[in-house]
């Protein structure tokens, strides 16, 4: 356990020169950031139900110290949650430099998806779900905390919608990112929990299935030549 972990859990006394003031608050913010990396690590491991106290001893530390930083369970899991967000983002922004439609975008947005929920399943489950009567998640932060998850992931569709569709679309705009992702999440966890077999997509075929729901839905199986 780190000794400093014990130390003050607010601000330096006023008074205090602005350089310790500083130097206390940047020694703070990279604590926070290796708890955070420390408990996806043990998420990772144990699975997405583990315990304050569990993810505490895996880090190393006093369960004290994680609720000192993120107030309660609900409030690590959003943190976590905001750096997988952050770390999916900047795939699909690499991603999508190279995207010449705005097809080949959203390919890469659902492709970065699947790729972040597959690569850790208990993290992604940590992230995005709560269970239901646990007693160190307050019941006011578990919507906001899943909610802000899969907003953001909405504004990352939505902002180039908006350049794609020009003026006039705002109907469009306002309700078809979030349906999307309604979409996308519920046949990506469907996937994600299916049991391996050779009926099950890989996740570049699972991918490229999705989008095509989101482009043109399943007109194309409800044709007459598909029907056969």
């Amino acid at each position: 356990m780190n000794n400093h972990d014990n130390g003050p859990a607010g601000p330096p006394a006023p008074g205090s020169p602005d350089g310790r003031s500083s130097r206390w608050q940047s020694h703070r913010e990279e604590r926070r950031r290796e708890l955070i990396k420390s408990a996806r690590r043990a998420v990772h491991v144990l699975g997405s139900d583990a315990s304050m106290e569990e993810i505490a001893a895996a880090a190393g530390t006093s369960k004290s110290v994680f609720y000192r930083y993120f107030g309660d369970k609900a409030g690590l899991q959003q943190a976590v949650g905001e750096v997988v967000l952050s770390q999916m983002q900047r795939r699909i922004q690499e991603a999508a430099q190279n995207a010449d439609t705005p097809r080949e975008g959203l390919l890469a947005m659902v492709s970065a998806y699947l790729q972040m929920a597959d690569t850790s399943p208990n993290v992604y489950t940590f992230v995005t779900r709560y269970g239901s009567g646990d007693p160190e998640v307050s019941s006011g932060a578990v919507s906001g905390a899943l909610g802000h998850f899969f907003d953001a992931v909405a504004d990352m569709i939505a902002t180039p919608m908006r350049s794609h569709l020009g003026d006039g679309k705002q109907a469009v705009i306002g309700y078809w990112p979030k349906a999307a992702i309604g979409l996308v999440r519920n046949a990506g966890e469907q996937w994600l929990s299916t049991p391996d077999s050779p009926a099950k997509p890989g996740q570049e075929a699972m991918a490229r299935q999705i989008t095509a729901w989101l482009c043109v839905g399943i007109a194309p199986e409800l044709s007459p030549s598909a029907r056969g």
